[in-house]
């Protein structure tokens, strides 16, 4: 949790994010803090130091979250070997993985609409969710063993079905930033089509569009002073071309494909717990 947490404060100051789950971002709070605290700094400065505290605060944060892996071993008497394991696992390919989808979320924010592929956009999903949620059920599964097993069928298993759940998850965070409610999400619906993201939901619309409708979707996306008409629009588009019902059915198909792994597991009331996490995967509307 401590390690999701931070990238998500380094997440929100790639998107120019200023809520989050209905509150103040760290760098918009601190810049907020900044305006109240020096008094008459400018816009800028006030800006600046908003954006650098929260990169400090996630870092510290990801500081915190290996130090309190290290506890396994100090305080709960896990072996040091698969303690090492999981630090390493979690600070070399997870952290790189992730770090690969974000900037190939920026960069995707600057291509052509039409040059991306559902292949690629759901690689950068993986990238930044899924791999995430893998690592967690490995993890887990690894210290219920107490060895180092990655082969285990039980863990394979569990990290194939979160990974599944991950994109899941994602796609359903793209349709929710389409057709969800400001109230619940805790930020504006449309942040996303300012920010230009190439979700799923943009792919299969942009697919079925019309001349006119694409200039508008390419026109519009990435406009951080688009109008609200002009984000009305694309939204009835995304909705009218398929890309919001396109994008449920894949979410759905993920989730398919995620239970079989989990019905490889023994029966218990933890599976079954697992199999409502899943479908809420794809139910949750925040």
């Amino acid at each position: 949790e401590m390690f999701h947490t931070w990238t998500l404060v380094h997440d929100d100051i790639l998107d120019h994010d200023p809520l989050r789950r209905g509150d103040d971002t760290v760098h918009e709070r601190f810049r907020r803090i900044a305006r109240e605290r020096y008094g008459e700094i400018s816009d800028a400065e006030a800006d600046h130091y908003g954006l650098s505290i929260a990169i400090l605060a996630g870092d510290v944060q990801h500081g915190w979250s290996i130090s309190l892996l290290t506890e396994l071993t100090r305080e709960r008497g896990l072996p040091a070997d698969l303690t090492l394991y999981l630090i390493e696992r979690l600070d070399n390919e997870v952290l790189n993985r992730l770090l690969e989808g974000e900037l190939l979320d920026v960069q995707y924010a600057l291509t052509p609409l039409g040059e991306l592929t559902l292949e690629a956009i759901e690689d950068m999903l993986w990238k930044k969710t899924g791999i995430l949620y893998r690592y967690c059920a490995e993890a887990g599964a690894l210290i219920g063993l107490g060895r180092v097993e990655p082969d285990h069928p039980h863990v394979s298993h569990l990290a194939e079905f979160t990974s599944r759940c991950g994109i899941a998850f994602q796609l359903q965070d793209d349709l929710l930033g389409v057709i969800g409610d400001p109230d619940s999400l805790g930020k504006p619906v449309g942040s996303d089509i300012r920010e230009g993201k190439r979700t799923a939901v943009v792919h299969y619309a942009y697919e079925e569009a019309s001349p006119g409708e694409r200039e508008l979707l390419e026109r519009t996306l990435g406009r951080i002073d688009a109008s609200e008409a002009d984000v009305r629009e694309v939204i009835e588009i995304l909705t009218r071309r398929g890309g919001v019902e396109r994008t449920r059915q894949r979410a759905g198909l993920h989730i398919e494909a995620a239970l079989p792994h989990l019905d490889a597991l023994p029966p218990s009331r933890w599976r079954d717990l697992l199999r409502s996490w899943a479908d809420y995967m794809i139910r949750r509307n925040n």
